[in-house]
C-alpha cells in the first residue's frame, strides 16, 4: 500500500467520524430544545403518586351558589312600562331581562267537543327584571301544568296547524299591522320591535352618536337569521327608544333576534352565524356588541318554542252541499256579499276592520275546477284577540251561509255540528284564550302574532 492510498484512507475515517459528532451534537440540541419547551414550573398532579389533591365540600357549595342560571340581559338598557314600551336610561347596575319559564311538556292544543272544558295553565314563577324599583315587571311566559287532561274524545274540526317553511325570506322582517300603525307611539313600536320576552337582546355600545341615516344601510345587512327576524331600536338624544329612522342621532343601539317562530326555534349554527355577522357589522359602524351566551340562548329558545307549538292551533269549520255541488263562479259572488275579500292566492278572507283578519274560508278545490261540495272556514285561534270572539263569528257566518246556500255544518267526518256541540268548543275557545292571558303573549296581540305568523 502506498502512502498515497494510506492517506485517502485516514481522511476518509476522519471525515465520517465528523459527520458522526456533528449528528449527535445536533440531536443533543434538539433534546435540549423540546425539554425547554415543555418545562413547567408546576407539579403534575397526574404523575404524584404519595399526593392527592385537595378537595373541600365547601368549595363546591361555593361554586353551585355561584352558578348563573340562564338568562338574558339587557345590557345597560332596562324598561320602564312593559306596557308603553318605554327602555330608560341606564342606571346603577345591568337589569335583567325575564326568563323563559321552562315547561314540563309541549303538547298540541286540540279542542274536543264534547269534553270537560281544558283548565287555564297555573302560573310558573320565574325571574322577573327590576329595573326601577317603581315600576311594572316585564311578563314572564309560563309553561304547560302536570296536572292530567281530560280523556281525549275526537275532535270534531280541531286541525292542528302545519308548519311550511317559507318560500323566500323577505328583505325585510314584517311588523304585525297593529304594531305598523302609524298612530302606535315610537316606544310602543320600539317594544314590538324588540321584545324581551321573545328576542334575544344584542345590545351595541357606540363608539360616538351617529346619526339614523348612517346607520341604516349597515343594519339592511343583517336582517334575517335563517328565516328568524332581526330588529333593531336606538337611544335617540331625547332620551327616548325608537326604531332607528332617518335624520335622529343615536347613542345607543339594542338589537333583538327573534327566538322562535311557528316552525323553528333558533338554533346553534343560526345563533353562530349571528354572531359572526353582528360583528361584523358592528365594526362597520364603530360598535361594540354584546353577545349573550350560547347555551343560555338556546334554552330559552327551545322553551319558547315548546309554548308555541302547545298553542299553535287552527279551528274548522265545514259547509257540505245538500244537493248539488256549488260552481265557484257562483260561489265567488255570494262569499263577497258575505263579506269575505278574495285574494290574489284565491284565498277568501274575513277581514277584522283594521287591516288584519277573523279567519278564512278555502273551497278545497284546486283553481282549475268549476264546482266544490265543501267549503271550510278556518281560525288561525292564537292570531285572534279574545275581544273580537273570531270562533263566534265564524260559526255566525257559517250559520248564515248555510241559509245562502242550502248547506249544513259538518266537523271533518262530515257528522253534522249540533249547537250545543259548537257551544261546548266555544268555551274551550275561551279556557285557550284563558292560558294565553296567563302566559303573557294574549291571543292576537303583537307578540303573538309574531310569534304565530
Amino acid at each position: 500500500m502506498t502512502d498515497f492510498q494510506t492517506s485517502l484512507i485516514a481522511a476518509a475515517g476522519v471525515f465520517v467520524a465528523g459527520v458522526f459528532v456533528y449528528n449527535k451534537w445536533q440531536e443533543h440540541k434538539a433534546k435540549k430544545s423540546v425539554e425547554r419547551a415543555f418545562a413547567s414550573e408546576h407539579d403534575d398532579v397526574l404523575m404524584a403518586k404519595d399526593e392527592a389533591p385537595a378537595f373541600d365540600a365547601g368549595d363546591v357549595q361555593h361554586a353551585a351558589a355561584g352558578r348563573n342560571e340562564p338568562s338574558f340581559t339587557l345590557g345597560d338598557v332596562s324598561m320602564v312600562d312593559g306596557g308603553s314600551g318605554a327602555y330608560a336610561v341606564p342606571a346603577h347596575e345591568e337589569p335583567v331581562a325575564p326568563s323563559v319559564a321552562p315547561e314540563t311538556a309541549a303538547a298540541e292544543h286540540t279542542f274536543d267537543a264534547p269534553a270537560a272544558p281544558v283548565p287555564a295553565a297555573e302560573p310558573v314563577p320565574a325571574t322577573l327584571p327590576e329595573p326601577l324599583a317603581d315600576t311594572p315587571r316585564e311578563p314572564v311566559l309560563h309553561g304547560e301544568t302536570d296536572a292530567p287532561a281530560a280523556a281525549p274524545v275526537t275532535p270534531p274540526v280541531a286541525t292542528p296547524a302545519a308548519p311550511a317553511a317559507p318560500a323566500h325570506v323577505p328583505a325585510e322582517p314584517p311588523i304585525p299591522v297593529r304594531a305598523a300603525d302609524a298612530a302606535v307611539p315610537r316606544a310602543e313600536l320600539a317594544t314590538a320591535l324588540v321584545d324581551p320576552l321573545i328576542d334575544c337582546l344584542l345590545p351595541l355600545e357606540l363608539a360616538a352618536p351617529i346619526r339614523g341615516e348612517k346607520l341604516l344601510p349597515a343594519l339592511q345587512k343583517l336582517r334575517f337569521v335563517g328565516s328568524k327576524p332581526v330588529h333593531y331600536i336606538g337611544l335617540a338624544v331625547s332620551g327616548d327608544w325608537e326604531p332607528v329612522r332617518h335624520g335622529i342621532v343615536y347613542t345607543k343601539l339594542q338589537g333583538g333576534v327573534q327566538l322562535a317562530s311557528r316552525t323553528t326555534a333558533l338554533n346553534e349554527l343560526e345563533y353562530s352565524e349571528l354572531v359572526t355577522r353582528l360583528r361584523s357589522m358592528a365594526d362597520e359602524i364603530g360598535a361594540e356588541p354584546h353577545v349573550p351566551d350560547m347555551m343560555e340562548v338556546m334554552a330559552e329558545a327551545k322553551t319558547l318554542h315548546r309554548f308555541v307549538a302547545s298553542h299553535d292551533a287552527q279551528l274548522g269549520v265545514n259547509l257540505a252541499a245538500n244537493g248539488a255541488p256549488w260552481g265557484v263562479t257562483t260561489l265567488v259572488g255570494a262569499l263577497e256579499k258575505q263579506g269575505f275579500d278574495m285574494r290574489p292566492d284565491g284565498r277568501f278572507v274575513m277581514p277584522d276592520g283594521e287591516g288584519g283578519q277573523l279567519f278564512t274560508l278555502s273551497t278545497n278545490v284546486s283553481p282549475a275546477e268549476e264546482t266544490t261540495p265543501r267549503l271550510t272556514l278556518l281560525l288561525d285561534v292564537p292570531c285572534v284577540a279574545p275581544s273580537r270572539d273570531g270562533f263566534g263569528a265564524m260559526v255566525a257566518c257559517a250559520r248564515s251561509l248555510v241559509q245562502r246556500l242550502d248547506a249544513i255544518i259538518v266537523d271533518d267526518y262530515n257528522q253534522p255540528l249540533s249547537d250545543s256541540t259548537l257551544e261546548e268548543i266555544a268555551g274551550q275557545v275561551r279556557d285557550f284564550y284563558a292560558d294565553m292571558e296567563a302566559s303573557d303573549i294574549p291571543a292576537g296581540s303583537t307578540r303573538a302574532l309574531r310569534l304565530f305568523n
